[in-house]
């Protein structure tokens, strides 16, 4: 249990830094000299950084030890965090940031799959989900504490405070993982990579992935004016209502641990249907401010909880070469929220509104489900079994 705390540790650092720019973009931009829409590119340029330096740079230190290769990773959060700290300009800032997210997206990828190897096969969602929590955790305690103190002492003083924890991370790790988390002693082919892809659990759940992200983050990216506009909640009572979703989030990422770990696709089918009804419920009462705040509560639970159930499948089906599909799992979470943020603004501009929003949340998971069934079927009848860990054949 202690190597997970430790890989949580760095989880809930660079959740942190990532999501925390959001709450103290006005500073930063009055700092750097900027406007605040391109100081906005702190928050593109980081989830670009993920998507595509991440996958790149697990496949290029995929021989090095795992546990040598985390705390390398968290070293370059660190010493990313101190050199945001010291910025002097808006284009520094943009490409330290960029380099901090391709060490996010290479951490996450490497540390699930050392995640799910340090336990038993009965306990992978469970691992999963204690990773994934980081990034929960993060929005429920860092972000706010990291807004707070940017307030009170300015932003440069949220990012030192960021450099401390990245400090405490690795000597975290150092101390707690053992010195074999499964490091990759037995090199496996670019095109041995390539090809776990090919597997419909891998693509499928990429797919899910993809749906999931629409149903969570075309809504999500314009809560705010939905819960003002349309709800017609006070402006105070807004952060109350997201701080309601992170703790829904929290709990729900280790319900689907539970759930992944005992019944993986009944589980995630059930899921994602239920969060179809959610988003139809969410279009359904949000004029309403009491039942729209317990709906969106449910909702961010039910995001999380389906989150872990799909990463899960992805390692459980790639374990024999699992460097590659390990790092798409955070560049696919950020490409679909990318994309999601566009489609939501696609049907704002089209004149929409926002009560259209949840509503193709709802079709999204509907589709969802039906290709997590197809998948289901498909792997039932053909009696398939995962592939053991390369390590280990």
């Amino acid at each position: 249990m202690l190597p997970l705390i430790a890989l949580f540790i760095a989880a809930f650092a660079f959740g942190t830094t990532e999501f925390v720019i959001a709450g103290v973009l006005p500073q930063v931009a009055d700092g750097l000299g900027v406007s605040i829409p391109t100081a906005g590119y702190l928050v593109s340029g980081y989830a670009g950084g993920i998507a595509i330096g991440g996958p790149l740079l697990t496949l290029a230190t995929k021989t090095i030890s795992r546990k040598a290769l985390l705390v390398g990773l968290a070293a370059a959060f660190t010493i990313g965090q101190a050199a945001c700290a010291l910025a002097p300009d808006f284009a520094s800032m943009l490409l330290l940031r960029i380099a901090v997210a391709v060490a996010h997206g290479a951490y996450f990828g490497v540390a699930m799959v050392v995640a799910v190897g340090l336990v038993r096969q009965d306990q992978r969602g469970m691992a999963v989900a204690l990773i994934l929590s980081g990034l929960t955790v993060s929005n429920v305690i860092g972000v706010p504490a990291g807004t707070a103190i940017g307030n009170i002492w300015g932003w440069r003083a949220t990012f030192w405070v960021m450099c401390a924890l990245g400090v405490v991370s690795i000597a975290a790790m150092t101390v707690l993982l053992p010195r074999k988390t499964g490091s990759s002693r037995q090199s496996v082919s670019f095109g041995s990579e390539v090809r776990v892809l090919a597997r419909q659990q891998v693509w499928t759940s990429l797919i899910l992935m993809l749906m999931l992200m629409i149903g969570q983050f075309g809504l999500f990216t314009y809560i705010t004016p939905t819960l003002l506009e349309i709800t017609g909640l006070d402006e105070s009572l807004v952060p109350w209502v997201l701080l309601l979703n992170g703790v829904g989030a929290t709990i729900g990422v280790f319900l689907g641990g539970r759930l992944a770990d005992w019944k993986l696709m009944p589980s995630l089918i059930t899921m994602l249907f239920m969060q179809a009804v959610t988003l139809a419920v969410i279009h359904a009462v949000s004029p309403y401010p009491v039942p729209m705040v317990v709906a969106i509560t449910v909702w961010g639970g039910l995001s999380f909880a389906i989150g872990t159930p799909i990463q899960t499948r992805i390692l459980t089906w790639t374990a024999d070469a699992s460097n590659l599909a390990s790092s798409l799992i955070p560049a696919g979470f950020n490409v679909g929220i990318a994309l999601a943020a566009s489609l939501g603004a696609a049907m704002l501009n089209a004149g929409y509104g926002y009560r259209s929003l949840p509503v193709v949340g709802a079709i999204a998971m509907l589709v969802a489900v039906a290709v997590a069934l197809a998948s289901h079927v498909w792997e039932w009848r053909r009696n398939t079994t995962p592939p053991l860990p390369a390590a280990a054949e």
